[in-house]
């Protein structure tokens, strides 16, 4: 086995599948959407043509979707399983984000957030998106006025309860919808079912992956993901590799890979972040150039699957900083592909 190569075959990051942003979302089950920018380069560069308007359009007609979910952080997910996962993960989502707001001495209690809920709802509903700007300006209408780390709280309940979802794109800044008017109505989903949805999705895309790295990615307990790992049956086996035991589906990926191929992977990226061990592709000396122990991820550079370096995306000259290996011209390839996804806008 090669975790490598089948790793970047079933992420989609070589030999990708997929043309529309939408699908490749849904594939994945749910994609770290942590940085507003770059969330749209972590999904459009696992489609055959990476499009900044295909990713906009996509998500302003509601087929993607950001919200708090997993972990507490921010996630995109498919308009068809915005309700499943919501259901399945809402309560871990609530326990998280109660547990961030008592270690800040934050408390909101209930009438209040029914209040707020009430304006930011009815703001949403009117603007259609939203901006922060949007609430403050609704709430000092009512003489409400908080501070930007308490309105963020309660804009975060708002999305765990359903209310409100993520609105039209703009280059810079978040805006949210009521979800009523985003996303179709909810469907009932029997608990087993989207949890078997959840993990059959993730390992689909993340083989192979280990017990541990499920718990880590999805923020459930141990238990159910043992469950959801037993409700796919005969379609997963396990297989030892470096005194570790990986699961893989009946439809891993194993052609596609070839060598030589560099990959600018975005902060947060589920190349990464899927992942509670990360040493396979990231040599443990050199974690610290892609993320810090508060959970602060940076732009990387992968060649043939393995963390060599780092990229700065936002400068107009090509800007690399290599810390592992030599390195030919051949990643300007890369940066050319990156380059043409920013420019495809119209």
């Amino acid at each position: 086995m090669n975790p490598v190569a089948l790793r970047l075959l079933n992420q989609q990051l070589i030999s990708p599948q997929f043309n529309d942003p939408a699908e490749v979302v849904g594939y994945m089950g749910a994609v770290q959407a942590q940085e507003y920018r770059l969330m749209r380069w972590a999904v459009a560069m696992r489609t055959r043509r990476p499009s900044a308007k295909a990713f906009k359009k996509a998500f302003d007609s509601g087929r993607i979707v950001r919200l708090h979910l997993m972990r507490g952080t921010w996630q995109l997910v498919s308009a068809e399983d915005y309700w499943p996962l919501l259901g399945l993960c809402g309560s871990k989502a609530l326990a998280v984000t109660k547990g961030w707001m008592h270690s800040n001495k934050i408390s909101i209690p209930d009438d209040e957030i029914a209040g707020i809920r009430e304006i930011l709802a009815w703001t949403a509903d009117g603007k259609g998106s939203a901006t922060k700007e949007d609430f403050i300006l609704s709430l000092a209408a009512k003489g409400i006025r908080m501070d930007d780390h308490r309105l963020s709280y309660h804009i975060r309940l708002a999305e765990i309860s359903g209310i409100l979802c993520s609105g039209d794109l703009l280059p810079m800044k978040a805006t949210y919808s009521l979800t009523e008017n985003k996303v179709r109505p909810r469907r009932e989903t029997d608990r087993d079912e989207a949890l078997l949805t959840l993990t059959r999705k993730y390992f689909q895309s993340r083989q192979p992956a280990t017990l541990e790295d499920f718990v880590w990615w999805s923020g459930l307990n141990i238990s159910d993901c043992r469950r959801g790992i037993g409700l796919m049956g005969g379609s997963v086996h396990r297989e030892l590799y470096a005194g570790r035991e990986y699961y893989l589906t009946d439809s891993c990926r194993t052609r596609g890979f070839r060598k030589g191929r560099y990959l600018f992977i975005p902060p947060y990226d589920e190349y990464l972040i899927s992942y509670k061990s990360r040493d396979i592709v990231l040599p443990p000396e050199h974690s610290h150039r892609a993320h810090n122990n508060s959970g602060i991820f940076q732009p990387v550079i992968a060649l043939d699957g393995t963390i060599c370096g780092n990229w700065t995306p936002f400068k107009e000259d090509f800007k690399t900083e290599f810390f592992r290996g030599d390195h030919s011209a051949g990643i300007r390839e890369e940066w050319t592909r990156f380059r043409n996804f920013q420019n495809n806008t119209k």
